[in-house]
Parts: C-alpha cells; structure tokens; sequence
C-alpha cells in the first residue's frame, strides 16, 4: 500500500520561510537557520517535509526546492538510520516517482539523494532500486531517462565494488546490456551517460563486462566521431583504460586506435585531447606494443620497469643501500625526475601531456625517433618568436632520457645555445631552459668541467636568484640534479654555491623556499664531508637554525626543513654537534606527540582527528642522520631521552613508512650506541622478524639491515634470536624478482649471521649458497661486505658439505673468493685468512686454491 503523508500547512510554511533564509548572504541569519534545522531534526517527519518541498512543491522556485533536498541529503548521510520505516519509505517512492521531474537541477538533486541513500548500505535494503532505474530508461519522456541515468551514473561511480558482488544478485548481468544498447541513443547527454556507466567497470575487469567485452568495444568505435565532447572524451577513456585491462581484445584494432588517438590528441576540445595524451603514457607501459609499433624489438631494455616502491610524498624516507661497484651511486632514486618539473603552478595541461608523451616515445624508439625530431627541432629552436622557441626547448628537454645516445653529437653545439637562452628576456624560456638543461646534466659532468659544467653552474646560480618566482623554482630543481650528477666536481666552487644559496634565503617566497631546503640537502648528501669546514658552516647553519625556529610543530614546512637538516647533518659529522641537542630533543618531541595523538585518535575517533604520520617519519630519519652523522658523540643525548620506549611503538606503527624509517633508526643508533640498544633487544628481535615480508620492500629492507648491524654487536649472544629471523630471510633470497638493494641486504645479513653463530646458521647453507654468492658479485667492499664474507667462510669450515653438492656454487664461490682476494690485495688477505681456524684454511686451500 502506497504510505499516505499530507503535510501540516502551518509546518510547511514554517520551513519554507527557514529555506529562504539560509539563501540570505547574512552569517548571522545563517547562523540561526542551523541551529532551527538541528532543533527540526527531532522530528520524525521533519524529512517528509523535505522531500515533499523537493518533490512535489511545483509552485516553488527550483533553488529552494534543491536546497531542500540538499538538506535531506545532509540529514540522510547524518541519521538515515534513525529514520521511522514511514518516513524512508515515503523519501524512497518520491525519489523514484520524480527522477523526471522536468527540471535538470531538480533531477539531479533527486539523483544525489538516490545516491546518497544507495550508499548507506542500503542497495541491500532497496531491493526495487536498480531495476526500477533501468526500466525508467526505456521511458518514452526524455527528462525521466536522463534522470534515471544520472542517478544510475553516480551509483556505478560509488558502489561499484558492491554491483559486482553476489550480495545484490549480481544485477551487472543485466544493467551492462542494457548500458550498451544507449549507446545509440539520439540525445548526446544520453550516449555521455551509457559510456561512462559502463567505464566504470572496466578496471577491475568485472565479470558481466567481460562477457560482453567485443560488443563493447566495437559500439565504442560506433561513437568515435560523435559530435558531443562528452562522450568522446568518455571514449578516449574507455579505449586508454582497456589498453591496460584488455590488450589482447584491441591489438586486432590497434593501427586504427593509434590513428584515432593521434587526431584525438588534436581535438579541439582540451578536456578530450587530455584524455587521448593519457593514451601515450599508458601505451608505453604495455611492452607487447612495441613489437606491434616497432616491427621488432630484439632488446626488452627500453621497455619502462614498472616501479614497484612508490615513496611516500615529499619525503625520500630511509632506505639503506648498499654501494655498487659501477660508480656508487645509488639505484633508488628516479623517482625525482617528473617530466612536469618546469612548473607544478599550472595543472596537468596539453603541453605537458605532450611532453610527456613524447618522453614516452623517445625511450622507446630512443634514437629511431631523432631523424623525425631533429629537422623540426632546428627550426623551433633557433626560432625569432619566444613561443615557438620554448617549445622546441621543451622537445629537447623531453626526448633527452630515451635520445641521448644520438644527441650526444650535437651537444657541443646545443649546450652553449641553451646556456645562453637562461638569460632570455621571457621567463618562461628560462625556466624551461633550466629543466631542459637538468635533463642533460649527465652528459654535462662527463666533461671537461670547464667546458661545460662550469659556465652552466655560473648561469644557473644566477637564475636561483632570479627575480621570476617561476624561474627560481625552475633554476633551483636543475641545480639539484646537477649537484646529483656531480657530486665532488663541485668541492671547488663551494663557497660561491653556498653563497647564493644563503642569499636565496633571504629573497625566496615560502612555495620555493621547500625547493631551496631540496637544493641544500642534495648539495650535502653529494659533496658529503667536504662541507665540513668551518667557514661553510658558519654561511649554512645560521639561516637554517632560524627557520627552524620560527615553524611551529604542526606546520607541513617542517618536512622539506627536517629533511634538508638531515642531509646536513650526515654530512657536516662532527661539525654539526653544536647544534645537535635543540633539533635532537625537537625531533623526539614530535615522534611523542605524533604518537600520542594517534592513541587519543583510536580510543575516541570521534574526538579527536587522526594525527599526520609524515612529522613523525621525518623527525625519526632526521634522527638516523644526526646518528649517522654523530656516531658515539649522540650517546648522551639517546641516554637523556626516552627514544628507545617511542621506537618501541613505532616498529609497531600500523603505517608501513613509519616502520621503515623506525628500522633505519635502529640500525643506526645500534652503530652509535649499542650499550642503550641492547636492553631492548629481547623486544624488538620478534617485530623485526615479524617485518620480513618482501611485501613492503623498504620496510622489510630496512628490517634485514637492522637485524645484520645488531648480529655483529651481539656477537654469540645472538644465538637465541637466530630461529626468528633465518627462516624468512633464505626465503627471501631465493624469491625471484626480489629487488637489487634487499638482495644485497639479505646476503650481508645471512653472512653476518653466519659470522656470529655459525652453528646455528651453517646447517641452512646449501638453501642459500647460490643467490648468496650472485647478490654481492657487485658490491664495493666495505666493512659489511667484510663482515659477510668472514662469515660465509666460517660457516663452510662447519658445513663444507653444503658447498660442495652444489656442484656449481662451488665453482662460482671460487671466483667469488679470487675476486675477493685480488680486491684486498695479498697482505689484507694475509691477515684476514690469518684468523680462520686450521681445518677452514686448509679446506678453502685444497677446495678453491686460496
């Protein structure tokens, strides 16, 4: 039976007259109107009022009738489950009964309250909902089809998770179908509406979509030349999305989509050409493309490695690498090299996507591409109208990664031009000119310095202290990846750097003073002791101290700060003692009352807000590289402090990044301070253990690291800790596909283990011997390497057998073992072999000939 409500007319009037004052421009009335609407909501049908404005009040005006059921919204997200069965029944049948209502603003406000009631939980509880919308889509009236599909649209958007699930019945059978027969429909708005129901299944490759998935693709291709922008910017996303989902499904068609998408990315239309740019970018993620582009492609090495270890934002956390023999410079950091570095002012545009496009593409067809490039560039780059010439600049900037063996013969000649375009007179040549020039800094280095590195550095700490906002930040982003580049090649020319970056100081603007604090903590971490002379730290450490204390605690400004602080502090050692007990004693503050706001937070949700993790993962690296720096000098301050207790929590944090830079943390205090590391050892050995899961690969890098450095402090005493961890980490070295730094960590750990206690490791060595001995082929030696390496030895005179079946470790062990020998030269070999026991000397004598 249809639920019968007449409202009272004094009510009605009543909340009419509060509907037209919450449109008043006055605070104060405003104000009051809340406060009338919170009294209302005591009253079970005060929502009946509502919705009977919205619905059936055709003598009102439509924006009060919107508000009305805005309110009801609001009300519904708020209370829906104190609502009388009545009541939600009467909202539920009105709502259907007006999603045609001949107004677009009242549809649609009709829309979201559908929506907002679907997504309390309610799909379940409104069983007549989806079909009810569907069979509205057949309705001869216009109004009442786009209604029903607007409202349909947002739900798709919302629950599309629950539409695909058995507790609905699976209602996608039937409602993807139906979808794709509009895909014809007369009225654009319509096609717009089908298009991007359906869409919103295609990533998670829904069954009910899939079945249907030719019939999908080819009524796509129906709508390719539709005259509304909508839809065929709805049909760019589609076909971009199914390149990731459904690959095999297009290559039948992919001359034809390539064809396509190129005019699309010439639409004139922006928001269409934007998404047909995205095209580019998710092509070249799909190696089996290139074989179609390309005809052939002999080698994969061109094809993007996915990255598998995305950083948290701003902040590059700790990660512990180990150094590599090529030339020392660590892997882990590509991630600094965005394409949109030349302005992060202006959004996502065409320009860029271009670009970016077009940096895809170089890499991939890397120096076939330059023929087709090279006559235009020529032409754009020497061009008289700054416009045309900042793009060619761009072009070069973007083919620079994947070209840069065929650029390389024009350098000579391209290099000086763009150095001297930094002091053109448009800005934006200029800023554009600093990316491009970044994008070549490897190539720069390579050089004689006074060829190229030298004038290059002039210019750019010129354009640091330019008087475009845009250019500093452009200047001083390429700064940071030459400092990268060159690491010691600029010990020489410190004190002019420092001098313009201090200055900066005083002239930047608060968006660039974050890149500055880049600038100046990539300049230590590249030229590292060599900044630890007086006069440098006497120019470097006043204006940072000052900014340090002027930012509150809770200010974001803090990160870049705290980070940069950490650089320095690795850098300057000992140098930086004078300042180290304020920014220690501040750092530990913040981890307290990070973590203590957390707790309030889980007790009582409601009252208090959750904290922000980020000030307590920068001020936990910031105290890794005061420990690192300082080494045994930070031993009184760890002693005055309850830093231990707070890293406690932290290993336990439920954010995986808090744990990671928790474990760097400990690895570096067990360096400087093992006598206050070593009480709590009992309590941390298990969560490290527990934390061995390649899942998380920083996290569980940073474990094995740990476990490795607190292996040698604890000597024997180890012994009981051994069974926690071994298991996990053998697993881990033989996991393919295990990133280059754990592997390295891993083996180091495992010989460290080995080296402590022998007997309890040795009886596992034929499960690691292989990988362990291909992981540390390319490290540099180092005192872990040493460590390591002693171990794996010991452990063989315990178990010589575990060598010796596998027959083919035995031989690469060997020349593992001869490199190791030549690496240290035969009188450190003398003294290491020296201290192996007899049987082990023998055996390693008569096994592998050392």
């Amino acid at each position: 039976m249809e639920y019968e409500w007449k409202p009272d007319e004094q009510g009605l009037q009543q909340i009419l007259q509060l509907l037209k004052e919450s449109q008043s421009p006055d605070t104060t009335i405003q104000r009051t109107v809340q406060q009338k609407l919170e009294q209302l909501n005591q009253y079970p049908d005060f929502n009946n009022y509502l919705i009977f404005v919205l619905t059936k009040l055709k003598s009102e005006d439509e924006p009060t009738r919107s508000l009305s059921g805005l309110i009801l919204k609001n009300n519904v997200k708020a209370h829906f489950q104190n609502f009388p069965n009545g009541v939600t029944d009467f909202i539920k049948s009105e709502c259907l009964n007006n999603i045609g209502d001949s107004s677009p603003l009242i549809r649609a406000t009709v829309g979201i309250l559908i929506t907002t009631i679907a997504s309390k939980g309610e799909l379940q509880n409104w069983p007549d909902l989806l079909p009810k919308l569907c069979s509205l889509l057949d309705s001869e009236d216009y109004n009442t089809c786009e209604g029903a599909f607007g409202a349909l649209q947002k739900i798709c958007e919302d629950s599309a998770e629950i539409l695909d699930s058995d507790v609905l019945d699976r209602p996608l059978n039937i409602m993807i179908p139906k979808f794709l027969q509009f895909f014809k429909h007369s009225s654009p708005k319509i096609r717009s509406h089908a298009v991007a129901c359906v869409n919103q299944f295609i990533i998670s490759r829904t069954q009910a979509l899939m079945l249907h998935i030719d019939s999908f693709i080819e009524n796509l291709f129906a709508l390719a030349a539709d005259e509304e922008p909508e839809v065929r910017k709805n049909v760019c996303r589609a076909l971009v999305m199914l390149l990731e989902v459904r690959m095999d499904r297009l290559l039948p068609h992919m001359h034809n989509i390539v064809e396509y998408m190129l005019q699309r990315t010439q639409d004139q239309d922006e928001n269409v050409a934007l998404e047909a740019c995205e095209f580019w970018l998710t092509l070249a993620e799909q190696p089996i493309l290139f074989l179609l582009l390309n005809g052939d492609v002999e080698e994969d090495e061109t094809i993007p490695d996915s990255e598998q270890d995305i950083r948290p934002r701003f902040h590059r956390s700790r990660t512990v690498a180990q150094q590599h023999d090529e030339d020392g410079i660590e892997e882990e950091d590509d991630d600094d090299d965005e394409i949109d570095d030349d302005d992060t002012i202006s959004d996502w545009n065409l320009r860029k996507c271009s670009a970016a496009a077009l940096d895809v593409l170089a890499n991939v067809y890397r120096d076939e591409l330059l023929p087709h490039i090279l006559p235009l560039l020529k032409e754009l780059l020497f061009h008289h109208e700054w416009v045309v010439k900042e793009s060619g600049i761009l072009v070069l900037g973007a083919i620079a990664e994947g070209c840069m063996q065929g650029m390389i013969p024009y350098l000579p000649e391209l290099i000086p031009h763009l150095i001297q375009c930094l002091s053109d007179k448009k800005a934006l040549v200029r800023s554009i000119t600093c990316w491009t020039l970044s994008r070549y800094a490897h190539w720069v280095v390579s050089q004689p310095p006074d060829t190229y590195l030298k004038p290059l550095m002039t210019e750019l700490l010129k354009r640091i202290l330019d008087s475009n906002k845009r250019v500093q930040e452009a200047a001083c982003s390429a700064f940071a990846t030459l400092e990268e580049e060159a690491c010691t090649e600029l010990v020489p020319y410190l004190a002019y750097i420092l001098d313009t970056l201090v200055f900066a100081f005083s002239k930047y603007q608060h968006k660039n003073l974050l890149i500055l604090y880049d600038a100046i903590g990539t300049l230590a971490d590249s030229v590292g002791h060599h900044l630890n002379k007086p006069e440098y730290i006497q120019m470097l450490m006043p204006p940072l101290i000052q900014k340090w204390n002027m930012l509150k605690d809770e200010d974001k400004d803090l990160f870049p700060l705290l980070e940069c602080l950490s650089s320095v502090a690795t850098a300057l050692q000992s140098g930086f003692l004078p300042y180290c007990e304020p920014v220690y004693q501040r750092c530990v503050n913040l981890v307290q009352k990070t973590l203590a706001q957390a707790m309030l937070n889980n007790a009582q949700p409601d009252q208090y807000e959750a904290p922000d993790k980020d000030f307590m993962i920068v001020a936990l690296d910031l105290l890794s590289g005061l420990a690192e720096g300082l080494g045994g000098n930070i031993e009184q301050l760890v002693a005055r402090s309850n830093i231990l207790t707070l890293m406690y929590q932290c290993m336990q944090d439920k954010m995986p990044e808090v744990r990671q830079s928790s474990f760097a943390l400990l690895g570096d205090l067990t360096k400087a301070c093992f006598q206050h590391v070593k009480p709590c050892i009992a309590d941390f050995m298990p969560i490290l253990g527990t934390n061995l899961n390649p899942e998380f690969i920083s996290v569980c890098n940073n474990a094995t690291w740990a476990i490795g450095e607190i292996s040698i402090q604890m000597g024997i005493e180890m012994q009981p800790y051994i069974p926690m961890v071994l298991h996990q980490l053998v697993e881990i070295i033989n996991r393919p596909n295990t990133p280059k730094t754990l592997l390295e960590n891993t083996a180091i750990t495992i010989g460290r283990l080995g080296y402590v206690c022998p007997q309890e490791v040795a009886p596992m060595l034929q499960q690691f011997i292989r990988p362990w001995c291909t992981s540390l082929r390319n490290i540099r030696d180092n005192e872990e390497k040493d460590s390591a390496f002693r171990g794996i030895c010991t452990m063989i005179s315990v178990n010589p057998s575990g060598v010796i079946q596998v027959r083919y470790n035995k031989n690469k062990f060997c020349v593992i073992l001869h490199g190791f020998k030549n690496q240290v030269g035969d009188e450190n070999w003398r003294r290491f072999s020296d201290q192996f026991p007899l049987p082990l000397k023998e055996r390693l004598a008569a096994f592998y000939g050392v």
